[in-house]
């Protein structure tokens, strides 16, 4: 059966795209009730770790993560899975996952932020590029025939304008942002996560089938972008406050974006959409437990 992994569509209402899109928007509004324009103007004054970071992000993760598809040769849609996860900014629970960690949370959101901000260009960039690079995704590829502006407006349609809005709410009502802040996002992750179960009991008997597939992929695939972080931000001599912060921010991938993309534009593509789904179990796994190690020591500032 794994090998119509390349084929299979899993079952994916447009009702249940748009509710995940919805829910997607609310994680990000939640998460933007926490910054402040003041939290940039450290990282304006100094932006090396900041820019380190969204090298890593951007550049270091999709071309370890071609050199791996290279060298491992997987289906070619959980190849292009893991292009496209690669090519995701950093995830929402990132932010949470470094402070758990004694990292740079301040960094931590700023990444997030930015690399939000500039996913509307780098992911449709990098999911043409590395996906055209190799010759059995740039089949799938062409079949699809992805519109990087359509993926563009559904970026900022689901993630920028969110934070925008979370933003300007906590310069202009900042009572009323710091009343619902804990709250919204206790809630927006509870049903980002109960969505994602639901999603998966829809689909269980395809997951249980193919998951065994992508899942020492996923997991090796998740420590190639944990490691590509901490050795990026070594060789850029940050702090290692900062390098924590820009490891987890590699490490945890948007995966909720992830699939937004795969059922958009790939109608629930079978390799694809495991890969993702998988991906955001896993990453929240290992990052609890890489920040539980990080935590034991204090981090240099």
């Amino acid at each position: 059966m794994q090998g119509d992994i390349d084929t299979v569509l899993l079952n994916f209402s447009p009702a249940s795209l748009n509710l995940l899109n919805a829910i997607l928007a609310i994680v990000m509004f939640s998460i933007a009730l926490d910054l402040r324009p003041a939290d940039f103007h450290a990282l304006v004054k100094a932006p090396k770790p900041l820019l380190t970071g969204l090298v890593s992000q951007f550049v270091v993760l999709p071309v370890a993560t071609f050199l791996f598809i290279l060298a491992i040769e997987p289906r070619p849609s959980i190849a292009l899975g893991l292009i496209l996860v690669a090519a995701c900014p950093g995830g929402n629970i990132s932010n949470f996952i470094t402070h758990r960690a004694g990292g740079n949370t301040a960094l931590s959101v700023s990444m997030t932020a930015v690399a939000t901000v500039a996913a509307i260009v780098m992911t449709p960039f990098n999911i043409g590029l590395w996906g055209s690079l190799y010759a059995p995704t740039r089949q799938i590829l062409q079949a699809t025939a992805i519109d990087p502006v359509s993926v563009a407006i559904t970026v900022f349609l689901m993630l920028i304008l969110p934070l925008c809005l979370g933003i300007l709410l906590n310069i202009h009502a900042p009572q009323i942002a710091a009343r619902i802040r804990r709250p919204m996002q206790m809630l927006s992750m509870l049903i980002f996560i109960g969505f994602i179960v639901l999603a998966l009991a829809a689909n269980w008997s395809f997951f249980l089938a193919y998951v065994g597939a992508v899942a020492v992929l996923v997991i090796a695939h998740n420590a190639l972008a944990l490691g590509g972080g901490f050795v990026t931000a070594t060789l850029a001599r940050v702090s290692a406050y900062d390098r924590r912060a820009i490891t987890i921010e590699t490490g945890i991938q948007n995966s909720g974006l992830g699939l937004i993309l795969i059922f958009a534009f790939f109608h629930g593509l079978g390799g694809m959409a495991v890969v993702a789904a998988f991906w955001g179990i896993w990453h929240a796994i290992s990052g609890i437990g890489l920040a539980w190690v990080m935590a034991r020591t204090e981090a240099a500032r």
